[in-house]
């Protein structure tokens, strides 16, 4: 028998679009001109960036390409073109469509979660957060974890105000809302991956915020996570290796060849880029290899040593256009679920971003999370798109007379 949260959760009426929207829509419009082209191709410019400073980052590194200095490009485009057609399933199914799926969904990337726990868990830089597969591939549930808590709460949030009996969501459906995410970060913690953790922490106030819940859930929220922070700190939950990250950060100049060593050289590169750069290619930091995993997490830095101030902006110049334009989808459609989904994947990427350009500049704490759409990796890369096929498919179906 469901609980009561699940029951109430997934019990949701079905969304009907208002009289003669497919129609217009078949009549007069298609999908293809109804995507924001804007969206798309800020996204693809930032991954065609990547791929260059991926290229960049990882052509001298023989240990890892095992000779072939195309190998991380060639993995990189592959990524790109899998999420590309992942974003294009999103659409063709919709996200109302998928709002039906979510228990699965939801069910699925708990599972894959849990499974990291598991001895088919894989530890990387320090951090048990992967999955191991067959053909020496992995997988980090905790990208996908993103996008179901998003889809979930929205789905409770938006379910009794879309079907019209309330004008906004009470305070037992917040509370429904919150413990479907405690789930999901419960065993995120356990892992630990506190970067993934601060990222779901974004989305879940993001969404909060975008449901027009009370503000005292909002403050509640914040003050919540300030004490489970101290907690955690005082407890002793933290592994050794994010104890000395943190110190790191605290302290700049502390062990500037072990802990601090990243940083440090991160800082070096941008530093050394000045305004136009020393050249693709020609960054002495990066063909030196002296700032590790330069692909993935520190991805920022090749761009500001080889493209300088003037590359480095322009990838932030990118990342606020998408950030711009999933906000003007968040507000042109005409449920609240669509609004929220839209505003979580705000929030996320918005974090996200944040985290890791400042944390090559020394201005957060060094998590290991990956740059949207620039960095190397396949799970994370497959999220980002997923996210962006939502939000084209929130666009595609919004009322015809709202405005663009």
């Amino acid at each position: 028998m469901s609980t009561p949260l699940f029951s109430r959760a997934f019990a949701v009426r079905r969304y009907t679009p208002e009289p003669g929207v497919w129609s217009k829509l078949t009549a007069h419009d298609s999908v293809v001109r109804r995507l924001d082209w804007i969206l798309l191709l800020s996204c693809l410019g930032l991954s065609f960036l990547g791929s260059l400073l991926v290229f960049s980052a990882t052509r001298n590194r023989t240990g890892l390409t095992k000779g072939d200095e195309y190998l991380f490009l060639l993995h990189h485009v592959l990524n790109t073109g899998i999420g590309l057609a992942l974003a294009a399933g999103t659409v063709w199914l919709s996200h109302r469509t998928l709002r039906g799926a979510v228990p699965v969904l939801f069910g699925v990337s708990v599972l894959l979660a849990l499974l990291v726990l598991s001895p088919l868990g894989a530890t990387i830089n320090g951090s048990r957060s992967w999955l191991a597969i067959p053909g020496g591939f992995s997988l980090q549930p905790a990208e996908f974890t993103k996008i179901t808590i998003t889809l979930g709460m929205a789905m409770v949030l938006a379910a009794r105000v879309d079907a019209g009996d309330r004008p906004r969501p009470d305070h037992r459906t917040v509370v429904q809302a919150l413990g479907l995410a405690a789930i999901p970060v419960g065993v995120i913690l356990l892992m630990p991956d506190l970067g993934s953790v601060m990222v779901l922490g974004a989305i879940v106030l993001g969404v909060l915020v975008a449901s027009g819940c009370s503000n005292r859930w909002i403050l509640g929220l914040l003050g919540t996570g300030v004490v489970g922070c101290l907690a955690i700190w005082q407890l002793g939950l933290l592994d050794a290796y994010q104890i000395a990250r943190f110190a790191a950060f605290a302290d700049p100049s502390l062990d500037p060849s072990g802990v601090g060593y990243n940083t440090n050289q991160a800082r070096i590169a941008i530093g050394g880029g000045g305004l136009t750069g020393s050249g693709l290619f020609h960054g002495s930091q990066t063909t030196g290899q002296f700032v590790p995993e330069q692909q993935t997490d520190f991805i920022f830095t090749v761009a500001g040593e080889e493209l300088g101030f003037l590359g480095a902006g322009l990838i932030i110049l990118l990342l606020g256009v998408v950030l711009w334009r999933a906000c003007r989808i968040a507000r042109g459609t005409g449920e609240l679920y669509g609004t929220i989904v839209a505003a979580g994947i705000v929030a996320w990427f918005a974090f996200q971003s944040f985290e890791n350009i400042g944390m090559t500049l020394g201005i957060m704490p060094v998590t290991g999370l990956p740059l949207p759409f620039v960095s190397y990796g396949g799970t994370s890369m497959f999220a980002v798109w997923i996210a962006i096929g939502l939000l084209q498919s929130i666009r595609v179906q919004r009322p015809v007379s709202a405005a663009r």
